[in-house]
């Protein structure tokens, strides 16, 4: 049975031929998935994407790669950005269809609360001896001003959704790294602040060049660190040597946030939970032996 599954039909070639040479050079290293997880420090569920053409692996983890199976990352981050650039313009043409589908929505609905084509119909014929009063005729023009502005309203009630009234207090908070907007992040990152807890750091584009070590201990054999991205305004729990059972997690703002994980193999990570600064997060660990500690 082949190891690798088929890529997806309709990945970008430029994807495709980046996806095939990492998996080439998986296969040069004689390397297991798990093995590349545990020498790499991304998840064996992250490379697993990577492989499989469902994620753009980060350029830390294509530097990961080369300096593991021994080869010269010039040549693989020249492909890596190539790859980049059009998945980021795979990502472009997805929000454009996706903006369309909205806006096509929300023209039929429009159209249901019957604020499409906005029709006044006109008063019945009088006879010229009975023309309407000149009071009549400015109410009727009244109302017919009144119903097109509530039609531009309903468009743009619509088109912007229907919960931007429980997103407008937010937006008038202080600009803080737990603001939920996504807006004017770099390419490839999905999440920031609040939007980001409880999701995973890797899936969401927070870690590669955009992730420090804000703090580490060391428990027993086990690496407890604490990983924070400005960017994303998260911070995470990461565990390296542990065994199968070890238990991470990292809290936020005391107990108002946390995520755990329990280690399957050598080495986990919690999903991440929102921060003002790397200071607020802390990460404990628990391990089989019964020993424990904190990196805060």
């Amino acid at each position: 049975m082949a190891r690798w599954k088929a890529l997806p039909e309709e990945l970008d070639p430029q994807i495709g031929e980046f996806t095939r040479q990492l998996r080439g050079l998986v296969d040069q290293g004689g390397l297991s998935v798990a093995a590349l997880a545990d020498r790499t420090g991304y998840s064996r569920t992250s490379w697993e994407r990577y492989l499989n053409g469902r994620l753009l692996a980060p350029k830390g983890a294509v530097v990961a790669l080369a300096e593991v199976t021994g080869t010269s990352p010039v040549h693989l981050i020249t492909m890596w950005e190539l790859a980049e650039r059009a998945w980021s313009r795979a990502e472009s043409r997805h929000d454009r269809t996706m903006e369309q589908i909205r806006i096509t929505q929300a023209r039929a609905e429009l159209g249901d609360f019957g604020g499409g084509t906005t029709t006044v119909d006109a008063p019945p014929a009088a006879p010229p001896s009975a023309e309407p009063p000149a009071g009549r005729r400015r109410v009727l023009l009244f109302l017919a001003g009144a119903v097109a502005v509530l039609a531009v309203l309903g468009t743009v009630f619509l088109l912007t959704g229907r919960n931007g009234g429980e997103s407008a207090p937010a937006a008038a908070k202080s600009p803080s790294p737990s603001a939920t907007s996504a807006a004017g992040l770099p390419p490839g990152v999905k999440c920031v602040g609040v939007g980001c807890t409880g999701k995973d750091a890797e899936a969401m584009g927070c870690s590669g060049d955009l992730v420090t070590t804000a703090r580490s201990t060391t428990v027993g054999t086990t690496t407890l660190e604490v990983r924070y991205s400005r960017t994303c305004g998260a911070a995470w729990g990461r565990i390296t040597g542990a065994a199968p059972g070890d238990r991470v997690r990292v809290t936020a703002d005391g107990e108002s946030e946390r995520g755990a994980a329990v280690a399957g193999e050598t080495y986990t990570y919690t999903p991440m939970v929102a921060v003002g600064g790397a200071g607020e997060a802390e990460a404990c660990v628990t391990l089989t032996s019964g020993r424990t500690g904190c990196a805060k």
